[in-house]
């Protein structure tokens, strides 16, 4: 269970209507092999709408021109990383499904994203843009958790939970291993809002089903 009195960077919360959500790709690339397992995030332009200065895994939502479904996902998580990290990971066939997270009704903006893993393509050095995404560093999940608590990286939710996840992993390839095992089942979190705070909810947390 999160606490929040202030909604993070594209998170307002709705009053109106029930958003649809967007189909969209991220994708935590990582490097490490066998001996390690360092994850690539990248700082969102501070003056973005949607989650600006937030420190995220390379993502975007799905073009109209790239289809519906997996084969449409795929493909937006391999643009999205050429586009916002100026790496090519080949085929989308090569991705590693992990998750799938699709925001709360209770948010003004809403997304179905799928999270892809991938390793970094031998000889690729990663380099952000400058615009969408004004720059990048590799941390282990422990890192940039510690970061986080240390108020030196903004993380949203969804990246602090993944993180927190693949922190049990020693490395890479044993992640990847894992993740090939997995059925992924939507994620659908909820908030309830206590006075001005705003508990965002999992699925199994005492009063999920209630909200």
């Amino acid at each position: 269970m999160e606490e929040s009195q202030i909604p993070a960077p594209g998170e307002e919360l709705n009053d109106g209507a029930v958003a649809e959500p967007r189909q969209a790709s991220t994708v935590i690339v990582m490097r490490g092999g066998d001996t390690g397992l360092e994850v690539l995030l990248v700082k969102r332009n501070p003056n973005a709408r949607f989650m600006g200065g937030a420190w995220v895994f390379p993502g975007g939502a799905v073009d109209r021109d790239e289809g519906t479904g997996e084969e449409a996902l795929r493909k937006a998580a391999v643009r999205e990383v050429v586009e916002e990290a100026a790496v090519d990971l080949g085929d989308p066939a090569d991705l590693v499904p992990y998750s799938r997270w699709i925001t709360p009704r209770e948010v003004k903006i809403r997304f179905d994203t799928w999270f892809f893993l991938a390793h970094l393509p031998d000889g690729a050095e990663p380099m952000v843009d400058g615009e969408e995404c004004v720059d990048l560093r590799w941390e282990t999940p422990a890192s940039a958790l510690a970061a986080q608590q240390a108020g030196e990286l903004l993380l949203v939710f969804p990246t602090i939970k993944h993180l927190e996840q693949i922190s049990a992993f020693s490395n890479a390839r044993a992640l990847t291993d894992h993740a090939a095992s997995l059925t992924v089942e939507p994620v659908v979190p909820r908030i309830e809002m206590i006075g001005e705070i705003a508990r965002v909810l999992l699925p199994g947390e005492p009063g999920y089903d209630t909200v």
